[in-house]
């Protein structure tokens, strides 16, 4: 295997890179190595071997100028140079008596053209002399400005303090470094081994000082827990946290949601789901949406499988069909149940009518609706009720009051007022009862005057 360093990471810098060939199977070990050295290389070996003759320096440089040569050829040609060198070097040959000033030519110097690696391995080094990325790759082309580009089947790995993070692969890709960030375009696979965190994607970047892994273009992340879609994903590696942004849509397995946001923050360790930005949270039974949600902000529980969405939150029951809203609810999915603490509206949009209170409770599968705390309630007819507690049975229509309760209708125009009240509210059926204290239930009959006398 022959090392080839770049000078400019060898001048006194805390890190460094390294470009290594590997040798493919049935070939010859030296002469691969050969085929890999660019000029700048060539310049390295002929500064480094001073006890080599004019000669032989000059031999090598020309050979580097002859353009018409395939690669091929240039192999065969510096294979016996390269050996020669090699042997004065290791027999400890006399320094020769010409000046060592390396020799320059401007054709060289102009000469842009690529050289193509065949098995090339590039490695990066932190101050620790810790790796902090390695690259593999079948073929890639070298050119002064990316450095390595247009690689073929590339694959590596991502380290922090040591320790791999992301193991990454692709097709192709155009691979740059510049001591400091790695770049990679094309079909791109990131794959974290210890969580099992995989990320798709065109374009991946590196900023291992700022333990961050950016993934764009077309994000598809995969997950035994949780799917998501995104137009970039920034993974913050040491913890563990991945933020997905532009067109964000996740879907987690247990429980069954569809999360649909701008910006989407996913705390791996945690089992944690947090979104800033405006949210539609879907809930699927068999593939079908029972439930929706929605805020201006909202955490999800993986792993309790609960959802708290705050500022202007929303939770729809599509059967029955019925509305609560809040500036804070609590969702516990697999209880099918829905809590808030604030004041809360809760509407029922088949059958009209709107009960508000101080704080509230849903139970699904109870179809029970619980509001406390200055209690109002209207029916599509106008009438009311109001109450310090009501109960309120989906299914049946029924409601239970209790705790100053006042009860009015329109047609006719009456006020009931008692310590409790049970009945239909839709069908205006309502009794109203002092209760345990013994107080009468006060009625009020309003005469409907006609307008005419």
């Amino acid at each position: 295997m022959l090392r080839l360093y770049k000078p400019s990471k060898l001048m006194g810098q805390t890190t460094s890179t390294r470009i290594s060939s590997f040798v493919p199977p049935n070939s010859t070990p030296f002469n691969t190595a050969i085929t890999k050295i660019n000029k700048s290389k060539i310049r390295i070996i002929l500064t480094f071997f001073t006890s080599v003759n004019r000669v032989w320096r000059k031999k090598l440089s020309t050979i580097y100028r002859m353009k018409s040569l395939t690669r091929k050829a240039l192999s065969l040609c510096l294979l016996p140079c390269a050996f020669s060198l090699l042997t004065l070097v290791s027999c400890g040959g006399e320094k020769s008596s010409i000046d060592d000033e390396p020799i320059e030519d401007e054709s060289v110097q102009e000469d842009e053209s690529n050289f193509t690696f065949q098995g090339v391995a590039l490695e990066q080094f932190d101050e620790k002399g810790q790796p902090i990325w390695k690259v593999n790759a079948k073929q890639a082309k070298y050119t002064k400005e990316k450095q390595i580009g247009n690689a073929e089947n590339p694959y590596g790995e991502l380290y922090q303090d040591g320790k791999i993070v992301y193991k990454i692969t692709a097709d192709k890709a155009d691979i740059r470094q510049d001591g400091k960030q790695l770049f990679l375009k094309g079909q791109i696979v990131a794959t974290d081994p210890e969580n099992g965190v995989v990320l798709r994607g065109n374009e991946l970047e590196w900023r291992p000082k700022e333990d961050l892994m950016i993934v764009r273009n077309q994000i598809n992340g995969t997950h035994k827990q949780l799917q998501a879609v995104a137009k970039e994903a920034r993974v913050k590696t040491r913890e563990q946290r991945i933020d997905f942004s532009g067109g964000v849509v996740a879907k987690s397995n247990e429980p069954q949601l569809q999360m649909q946001t701008e910006q989407l923050t996913w705390m791996i360790k945690q089992e944690k789901l947090i979104g800033d930005r405006t949210m539609q949270i879907s809930r699927f039974k068999n593939n079908k949406v029972t439930d929706r949600g929605r805020g201006d902000a909202a955490e999800i529980f993986l792993k309790t499988k609960i959802v708290n969405i705050t500022k202007n939150a929303f939770v729809e029951l599509l059967d029955p069909l019925v509305q609560i809203a809040s500036n804070s609810i609590t969702w516990n999915v697999n209880a099918e149940n829905i809590k808030t603490n604030a004041p809360v509206k809760v509407v029922h949009r088949a059958e009209n009518i709107t009960v508000s209170g101080n704080r509230g409770e849903l139970k699904i599968p109870q179809d029970t609706v619980e509001v406390r705390g200055d209690v109002r309630g209207i029916g599509q007819k106008g009438q009311s009720i109001q109450s310090n507690n009501l109960t309120w049975y989906l299914n049946k229509q029924l409601v239970e009051a209790s705790g100053n309760v006042i009860y009015a209708q329109k047609d006719p125009q009456l006020t009931f007022k008692g310590d409790t009240a049970t009945g239909n509210f839709k069908t205006e059926d309502v009794v109203v009862k002092g209760g345990s204290s013994g107080r009468r239930v006060i009625t009020e009959i309003i005469p409907n005057f006609n307008s005419e006398q």
